[in-house]
C-alpha cells in the first residue's frame, strides 16, 4: 500500500475539512466522497476539494476495494451505523466526535471491531489537531512538571445559531455536551495523566440562555477521577462575538513540579495567534509559541492503516473515552431551561 486512498462519508459537520486535510497533508489521496442529503457544510467541501467526484450510491465507496479508510463526519445519530457498513466491507473508519451516541450503539461497533480487526478512530481534534499539545507532550516526556495529578480544562464554543441543523439543538440526536464536547476533555485526562480508566464523580448541564431550544444544552461541567489524578472541565456555548475565534480553549496540566497552560486557539492577555504554551516549574517560567510542533495523528493513523498498529491512538482508549461520555452524559444533574432555574 504505496499510497492510501481514503474517501469521506457524511458531510454534515465542518470538522469534515480537518480530517480530509490532515490525511492529504499526511500523504494519503482523497478518491471520493458521499453526502446523503446537502447538508450546510457540503458547498464548503466541494470548494476546497473540486477535483473529487462525489458519487451517488455509498456502495460505489464502500465496494472500492482500492479505498482503505472512510471520514465519518455525518449528523451524530447515523455515525454508528455508518462506522459499523464501513467495518463490514473492510474499511478502517475515522469519525468526528462523538463516535457513537449510546452504550447500545458502542456494544455494537466494539462487537465489529473484534470480528472484522477494523480500526474506529474517533478524532478527538481538540488534541489531533492541534500543535501546542504536541508541545506539552514533548515537556512532559522530558520531566519538565514532575508526575501529573490534575487536568483543568474548558471548552466554550461559539454558537452561531442561525448555521445550525435540525439535530444540533437535540441532545438524542447529538449527544448533548457532555456526550459531544465533553469527548474532548475525556480523552486530554486520560492521556495526559497516563490513565487507563476514570469515574465521573460529578456531572451537570443545562441551559441558560436558549429557551427557544429547550432541550439544548449549552453548559456542562464534570470531575474525573483516576487511580492517580483529578480532573475538571467546564464546556458551554456562550463565546461572544468580539472574541477573535470560537473559543478560548485552555488546558492546564498541573505536575508535581511546575504545571503547563495550553491556549489553544487565543490569548486575550495579548499573544496574537494560536497555541499558546506556557510552563511553569522551579527554574523556568517561559512562553512557547507551538505553532510549527506539529500534529502526527494524521501520519500516524495512516501507517496504522497501512500496518496494523496503534500508534496514532491505541483502540481501547478510543472506546473507553466514548463509554466515559456516555455516561457523564447520563449521569449528568439537569440544571433550569433559563437562568434562575433549578431542575433535577
Amino acid at each position: 500500500m504505496t499510497d492510501l486512498k481514503f474517501a469521506a462519508i457524511g458531510l454534515d459537520h465542518r470538522h469534515i475539512y480537518g480530517m480530509s486535510e490532515g490525511m492529504i497533508a499526511a500523504g494519503c489521496t482523497l478518491a471520493a466522497y458521499w453526502t446523503e442529503a446537502e447538508p450546510q457544510p457540503a458547498a464548503g467541501y466541494r470548494k476546497r476539494f473540486p477535483d473529487v467526484p462525489q458519487v451517488a450510491d455509498l456502495a460505489e465507496i464502500l465496494e472500492d476495494d482500492t479505498i482503505a479508510l472512510v471520514l465519518i463526519a455525518a449528523a451524530p445519530k447515523d455515525r454508528a451505523r455508518l462506522s459499523i457498513r464501513a467495518m463490514q466491507h473492510g474499511k478502517d473508519v475515522m469519525l468526528d466526535k462523538p463516535g457513537c451516541l449510546t452504550d447500545a450503539e458502542l456494544d455494537a461497533i466494539e462487537a465489529c471491531i473484534a470480528e472484522t480487526g477494523r480500526i474506529w478512530s474517533v478524532n478527538f481534534s481538540e488534541r489531533f489537531e492541534v500543535p501546542s499539545v504536541t508541545k506539552a507532550e514533548q515537556l512532559i516526556a522530558e520531566g519538565r512538571i514532575g508526575k501529573v495529578v490534575h487536568t483543568l480544562s474548558v471548552g466554550p464554543h461559539r454558537l452561531n445559531a442561525q448555521m445550525r441543523p435540525d439535530w444540533f439543538w437535540h441532545p438524542a440526536e447529538y449527544g448533548g455536551i457532555l456526550g459531544d464536547i465533553g469527548t474532548h476533555q475525556i480523552d486530554q485526562f486520560l492521556h495526559f495523566t497516563g490513565s487507563e480508566d476514570a469515574e465521573i464523580t460529578r456531572a451537570t448541564v443545562g441551559n441558560f440562555n436558549n429557551p427557544d431550544h429547550p432541550e439544548f444544552q449549552d453548559f456542562g461541567e464534570m470531575n474525573l477521577s483516576s487511580a492517580t489524578a483529578q480532573g475538571y472541565v467546564r464546556l458551554d456555548w456562550y463565546t461572544p462575538d468580539a472574541a477573535p475565534n470560537w473559543g478560548d480553549g485552555r488546558l492546564t496540566i498541573l505536575g508535581t513540579e511546575g504545571f503547563i497552560e495550553l491556549r489553544k486557539y487565543m490569548d486575550i492577555g495579548g499573544g496574537l495567534g494560536t497555541d499558546h504554551v506556557f510552563l511553569v516549574n522551579g527554574t523556568e517560567n517561559t512562553r512557547f509559541d507551538a505553532r510549527e510542533a506539529g500534529t502526527p495523528y494524521f501520519a500516524r493513523l495512516k501507517e496504522d492503516v497501512k500496518n496494523r498498529t496503534e500508534t496514532a491512538c491505541p483502540q481501547r482508549h478510543t472506546l473507553r473515552v466514548m463509554r466515559l461520555a456516555i455516561e457523564a452524559q447520563q449521569k449528568a444533574e439537569r440544571l433550569g431551561t433559563l437562568a434562575g432555574e433549578t431542575t433535577a
